[in-house]
C-alpha cells in the first residue's frame, strides 16, 4: 500500500478533532492509537496540538471548543472557492465559509447532503 501525499487532489490528507476537552481527547488518543501529541508553531505566535504517527503529523486538535466532540476529514482540492460553489450546487450546506489560516492554507467545512460533516483545504505549499 502506497500513502499519498497530502497535497494530491482528492486526498484525505488532514483530520480535525474539535470537542469540549481537549486534553481527555488527547490523552484517549495517545492510549488507544500509540499517538504522539506535538505542538506545531503557528504564524500568529500561537501552537496547534497536532496527532502524529511515526513522525508524520495527521491531523490536529482545534482550539475552539465545541459540546460534542467529532472529526472532520480535510480533503485537498486545487481551488477552495470553486469546489465550495460545486458542492453547495449539489446541495452540500457551508459550516464555515473558506478562510486563509497563514502557513497552512485556504479552507472551509461543509456538510454534505446527507449531512455528513466535512472540509475542503488548499495548501498554501499547492499555491506557492
Amino acid at each position: 500500500m502506497s500513502i499519498l501525499e497530502m497535497t494530491a487532489l482528492g486526498n484525505s490528507g488532514w483530520i480535525g478533532y474539535a470537542g469540549p476537552d481537549q486534553a481527555k481527547a488527547k490523552a484517549f488518543y495517545t492510549e488507544v492509537l500509540g499517538w504522539s501529541i506535538n505542538d506545531l508553531p503557528m504564524q500568529d505566535g500561537s501552537s496547534y496540538s497536532a496527532a502524529v504517527v511515526g513522525e508524520t503529523a495527521i491531523g490536529g486538535f482545534s482550539l475552539m471548543p465545541e459540546d460534542q466532540g467529532s472529526w472532520t476529514i480535510y480533503f485537498t482540492v486545487a481551488d477552495v472557492d470553486s469546489a465550495v460553489a460545486a458542492a453547495e450546487a449539489k446541495g452540500a450546506k457551508v459550516l464555515q465559509p473558506a478562510m486563509d489560516a497563514p502557513g497552512v492554507g485556504r479552507m472551509a467545512t461543509l456538510t454534505d447532503p446527507d449531512g455528513a460533516r466535512f472540509a475542503l483545504i488548499t495548501y498554501e505549499s499547492m499555491t506557492s
